[in-house]
């Protein structure tokens, strides 16, 4: 029996809007009873305008709504802010899988955080830049870093990473998905692939030291890649369910949450993609708890 069919999100040419084919499920995202309420204002503005940046240029706000529903979310406004920004969501579920999308930053925006970024984050070497896959050393197909809350350590592929102390721009685009999620999140992984030869194998982010009620954020900059999701008993030759996968198209300046219970039953991945010949940016934040570190 099929669960879910095969899911693909596009972004439109025009007007932030998403062309949603085959899929069974679609609404907004809420919190209890209440319409969870994004905000998004002219922050991103005084950031991008600030003296250091030397950039005298004002990024246009825009308005985003669904192709398959129009409504957008209204939004709290700061005493501060002159303009909200608000995030409608795709939700996005099948058998243990549970995200929730959305555009989070306009085209302007997006670009320009991906361009201080490249200036910004400092990206392992060497044998930091080296997992353990059943018992075997590989180089990462991709540049990684770590950032973070000071003294803060992330283990994943049989290799513990310290945080760096975070950037300006990483702080930022933090703080914009905590007002976006109402989550707090105190580390991130950046990973960069230089074009579609870059990739990440299927792998579930289920690490003891994460909290289990905060989601996966998932912010993606750079060249569109696609991500497939596979059921945890529908892998390989030996899979013993038919479940067929979910397959997204991660636009530029986009968010994807991955909620509890997604990866303890769905395992996630970047294939190749030889026609991609641009590079793309990825920012995962999570919360680690320390009292649960070894």
């Amino acid at each position: 029996m099929v669960f879910c069919p095969i899911i693909l999100l596009k972004r439109a040419q025009a007007g932030g809007c998403y062309d949603l084919m085959t899929l069974r499920s679609l609404k907004i995202l809420k919190l209890g009873s209440q319409d969870y309420r994004g905000r998004r204002a002219t922050a991103m503005e005084r950031f991008l305008n600030r003296p250091s940046l030397n950039n005298n240029t004002r990024c246009p706000q825009k308005r985003i709504k669904l192709q398959s529903d129009e409504r957008t979310k209204p939004c709290e406004v700061d005493e501060e802010d002159e303009v909200s920004h608000p995030v409608p969501w795709q939700k996005i579920e099948s058998e243990g899988l549970d995200c929730d999308y959305a555009l989070l930053l306009s085209k302007d925006e997006a670009d320009h955080m991906f361009k201080l970024l490249e200036e910004e984050v400092v990206y392992s070497t060497g044998e930091d830049a080296k997992v353990q896959v059943f018992g075997k050393v590989h180089s990462i197909p991709r540049k990684q870093a770590t950032y973070g809350d000071a003294g803060l350590t992330y283990t994943y592929s049989g290799v513990t990473r310290l945080a760096r102390p975070w950037t300006p721009s990483l702080e930022y685009i933090r703080d914009v998905v905590t007002k976006t999620t109402g989550q707090t999140f105190n580390f991130v992984l950046v990973n960069r692939y230089k074009d579609g030869q870059d990739h990440m194998g299927e792998h579930r982010d289920d690490e003891k030291e994460l909290d289990p009620l905060c989601p996966i954020a998932s912010v993606s900059l750079g060249a569109a890649r696609d991500l497939i999701f596979r059921h945890r008993d529908a892998r390989g030759k030996r899979s013993r369910r038919h479940i067929e996968p979910v397959k997204l198209e991660l636009a530029h300046g986009s968010l994807l949450l991955m909620n509890s219970p997604t990866n303890t039953f769905w395992y996630h991945s970047l294939p190749v993609r030889k026609k991609i010949s641009l590079p793309r940016i990825n920012l995962t934040f999570r919360r680690i708890l320390r009292d649960r570190k070894k």
